[in-house]
């Protein structure tokens, strides 16, 4: 019965030494979960008030804490701060890791260090993300140009500018057939940044009329050379309140012809919060939905998951957002090679969110999850193991050399 006793704690500390090993071992790894060999007694079967008869390990506990993070400089790296997990495809089978060092793979996929793809939300052309999981995949090629179609124009106005008489006909050679004159950028179907020349005329007030006179914009096109497309046409005509609140002329459509072999450009005009009264002319803002074509430059992940990449031309794109799981009972998760888990019964199956929205934790870009193993105090459980075994080695030795005294009466 000895020799059963002390084998059994021979057992036991090897198991706690393998432990303690792959712990050590694995202090470098990223998001590494550190594990604990846990033991308990044997005793025999229907006796009780007897000693034990050895220790037999009941199971290897995974120890779930989040580690600190360290910073890497690499945009592609995430953090997990919270609870979840990212999840990934790896040869077909749906699996979780806390191990956010991503890269692009040749075909623009965000995949792990170990070539598994990153599973998340993609973005819809609409802007929307898509209601099931997929591989997330950037677009590291040129980004394409997008015409304006809608501009916004925010203008102040001055009342105290001259009032151009009824008979003068519009001529943007001629400063004195207009008060004031801007221009704004436009971009056609091929990229080409193309302007258009705005030119504004206080009319003279309506007869009998109490308000504010009316102002009409005429609008120049010009192609990226600087030469005039078209002839000037009438854009719109604004009319304010007494208190100088424009009330009427926007939004309004203006038709141009490039004649460069970009197809034809319809532009809308919002003119929304222009105002009129004594004060210098000003372009209080401009926005505009178009932009050249572009180069990529790089991907990087928000606090929010979203995978964003941006463009030579100032344009930052969505390619989706990371999924984050969660299980009832992580403990429950199936340790796989290569720091990934699989679900099971005990765990549950994962609720899955995006970076902040519910359970999910938030994501911490340029940023990796250390190992949460406790280097020194492996080392001291490393001496206790093997003092064990040691011991339970010498118990063995005595009774083997028992055996043999025995055999030789």
């Amino acid at each position: 019965m000895t020799l059963q006793t002390a084998l059994s704690g021979l057992l036991g500390a090897q198991t706690g030494l393998n432990t303690v090993s792959n712990d050590l071992a694995n202090a470098s790894t990223t998001a590494f979960k550190s594990q604990t060999a846990l033991f308990s007694d044997i005793y025999p079967a229907n006796q009780s008030n007897v000693a034990g008869i050895g220790v037999s390990t009941s199971s290897i506990a995974s120890n779930f804490t989040q580690g600190s993070l360290v910073a890497t400089g690499n945009p592609l790296d995430a953090a997990l701060q919270g609870s979840g997990y990212f999840v990934v495809s790896q040869n077909g089978q749906q699996q979780y890791t806390r191990d956010g060092s991503f890269q692009l793979n040749g075909q623009g996929q965000l995949v792990t260090a170990t070539g598994a793809q990153v599973m998340g939300y993609a973005a819809t052309q609409t802007g929307s993300l898509s209601a099931t999981l997929s591989p997330l995949t950037v677009n590291t090629g040129a980004q394409g140009a997008n015409p304006t179609s809608q501009l916004g124009l925010t203008l102040n106005l001055n009342s105290g500018d001259p009032v151009i008489p009824a008979t003068t006909s519009f001529s943007a050679a001629n400063a004195a057939t207009y008060d004031q004159a801007t221009s704004v950028v436009t971009y056609d179907s091929l990229g080409n940044a193309n302007r258009i020349g705005l030119y504004f005329v206080q009319n003279p007030p309506a007869t009998g009329g109490t308000g504010t006179s009316g102002w009409t914009v005429y609008a120049q096109p010009a192609s990226a050379t600087g030469a005039t497309v078209g002839t000037p046409q009438t854009l719109s005509t604004l009319s304010f309140s007494p208190s100088g609140q424009l009330i009427s002329g926007s939004p309004a459509t203006l038709n141009v012809n490039w004649g460069n072999g970009a197809a034809n450009s319809a532009i809308q005009f919002d003119l929304t919060g222009t105002t009129l009264g004594a004060q210098s002319f000003a372009v209080a803002g401009i926005t505009n939905n178009g932009y050249p074509p572009g180069s990529y430059t790089g991907t990087s992940i928000s606090s929010s998951g979203g995978l964003m990449s941006t463009y030579s031309n100032g344009q930052t794109l969505s390619a989706g957002t990371l999924s984050i799981a969660n299980f009832i009972n992580q403990t429950g998760l199936q340790a796989v090679s290569g720091n990934l888990f699989a679900s099971s019964q005990t765990s549950g199956q994962p609720v899955l969110d995006i970076p902040g929205v519910g359970q999910a934790g938030s994501i911490s870009g340029g940023n990796l999850e250390q190992s949460n193993a406790s280097t020194s105090s492996l080392l001291v459980s490393l001496i206790q193991y093997q003092q064990a075994y040691q011991a339970n080695t010498s118990v063995i030795q005595a009774e083997q050399q028992d055996s043999t005294r025995l055999i030789q009466i």
